[in-house]
């Protein structure tokens, strides 16, 4: 009996994430979704499931690279493609179904950082049984070494950042303690939630993102006010005390230098945006389909792999730049906090 699963677009608004990879957007999507969706509907397959069918794929995939000939090699470049859509497809069921784990999370890294391994062992291994050039014992580690270093450092700029934005929602925490205050926004967050906000020309939908007042710190701003209100009652009749207004939430950008360094950027990321492709174009993702996909169908798998793997430590440079370009914000952040925590215990005297 056919389970009761929405029309496929309802599964993609679901399913699908709001960025990703370009990869992942034009070569996996396609497929997934629609696959995702018959699956929800005619089987009782889990998340976890798929899974592992995407970890056995990838083995098969290995044993196709592992013999060293380019019709095997052409074989196992498909199968690592078929691999990489049951590896999206664990998430997507979860999503559509509700039936996630943070195991069944945990088994996909580990399973997907062994396949990795295994089919960079066995690619090279192949190629160096075939034409006995020590080179390919150098790219197996390369591969292997890139594709953990890119995973470790993106957990370790996720911490950093998650690290900053914590300390932050505590000085905003601190500052607003009135009901009627708006609450905290972060402008990366409303950019990912907003594709179609264009940062540079378009007006009307950068409005609802802006900070309320980005220049002031937030406590100077609530000081100043105080002040201003007393001397207003001292020299004006009593006034009906109109109901306060709703405000928006303030907004910090954590990116506001990176952005002003590389206007051009923002051009780039807003056109990517609306097409649902992340702005990093090189990351884990398109090193693996280049190194595992396009080299082993085209058989130049020394050429595709150093070319991934340069490009891959480029993107990754740049994101390492621009954690350091936010670091900068962050320290303005939060040494605006501090000079308007000096400003208010003075505005208070001079108002009590």
């Amino acid at each position: 009996m056919p389970r009761d699963i929405p029309p496929l677009a309802e599964v993609r608004r679901i399913t699908e994430k709001k960025r990703d990879a370009w990869w992942t957007v034009m070569l996996v999507d396609p497929v997934a979704t629609p696959l995702v969706r018959w699956t929800a509907r005619y089987t009782r397959a889990t998340p976890n499931q798929l899974t592992w069918g995407a970890f056995l794929v990838g083995l098969g995939s290995a044993a196709c690279f592992a013999q060293g000939d380019w019709r095997w090699l052409l074989l196992g470049a498909v199968l690592y493609h078929v691999s990489f859509i049951f590896d999206c497809m664990d998430g997507k069921l979860a999503r559509l179904t509700g039936t996630g784990s943070v195991f069944g999370a945990w088994l996909d890294f580990v399973f997907d950082r062994i396949r990795v391994l295994v089919c960079a062992v066995a690619l090279m291994g192949g190629q160096y049984a075939r034409t006995d050039d020590v080179l390919y014992l150098w790219l197996a580690l390369a591969v292997a070494s890139l594709d953990a270093l890119r995973y470790i450092d993106s957990l370790e700029i996720f911490k950093i950042r998650h690290g900053m934005r914590k300390q932050i929602k505590a000085r905003m925490r601190a500052a607003r303690k009135a009901e009627n205050q708006a609450e905290l926004a972060f402008m990366e967050d409303l950019l990912r939630e907003n594709p179609e906000a264009d940062l540079e020309t378009d007006r009307d939908t950068v409005a609802p993102l802006e900070p309320v007042a980005p220049r002031e710190p937030v406590a100077a701003q609530e000081a100043t006010a105080a002040l201003e209100a007393t001397a207003a009652s001292v020299s004006a009749p009593a006034a009906p005390v109109p109901a306060p207004a709703a405000r928006r939430p303030a907004v910090v950008d954590l990116h506001q230098e990176f952005r002003r360094r590389f206007p051009w950027w923002v051009r780039c990321r807003n056109f990517l945006q609306r097409h649902r492709i992340r702005a990093h174009l090189i990351s884990g993702i398109e090193f693996q389909m280049g190194v595992f996909i396009i080299g082993p169908a085209v058989d130049a798998v020394v050429a595709t792999t150093v070319v991934s793997g340069v490009l891959l430590l480029v993107f990754e440079l740049a994101i390492i730049y621009k954690l350091l370009l936010s670091t900068r914000d962050f320290t303005r952040t939060i040494n605006s906090f501090e000079t308007a925590e000096a400003r208010v215990p003075a505005t208070t005297s001079v108002s009590s």
